[in-house]
């Protein structure tokens, strides 16, 4: 495997799309890139993220994997960050008063693969994760 990271692209569904650029910015700090009445590409923490109109029906209830005591939802996605970002992260949202599906918890306590993660929606019910790992080796430890 490569030491260097490729940006990784992936498109989600919103349904409103101002609330959702402003929800990514303004919590991540996202620089917004080629925009359209559609869609809007951001760059969320290098990768190519994209926010994609689509009419809001019926909602599909959310599926949930037990995983160390929790309920994960499922499908998620996030960025693995350094320690000290997740801490200032997981800081902002408390002040933000975003409600947590899975408050920020340290997971697998001294165990192989310990690391910090947190779960929350964004306003369109994308579930998303942020995680970090002390020890960034532990990633992919099985």
């Amino acid at each position: 495997m490569s030491s260097k990271l490729s940006p990784f692209h992936i498109a989600i569904p919103v349904y409103d799309l101002d609330e959702a650029r402003n929800f990514y910015v303004d919590l991540f700090d996202c620089e917004i890139g080629r925009t359209s009445d559609h869609w809007v590409d951001l760059n969320f923490y290098g990768h190519q993220f994209v926010l994609h109109l689509k009419p809001k029906s019926e909602q599909p209830k959310n599926h949930f994997n037990p995983v160390d005591g929790h309920d994960v939802p499922v499908p998620h996605y996030g960025v693995v960050l350094d320690w000290d970002v997740w801490e200032k992260l997981a800081e902002k949202l408390r002040s933000k008063n975003i409600k947590f599906q899975i408050e920020p918890y340290i997971r697998f306590q001294g165990k192989v693969g310990e690391q910090a993660t947190m779960f929350f929606f964004d306003p369109s019910g994308n579930a998303l994760e942020f995680k970090a790992f002390k020890d960034p080796s532990q990633l992919f430890a099985r």
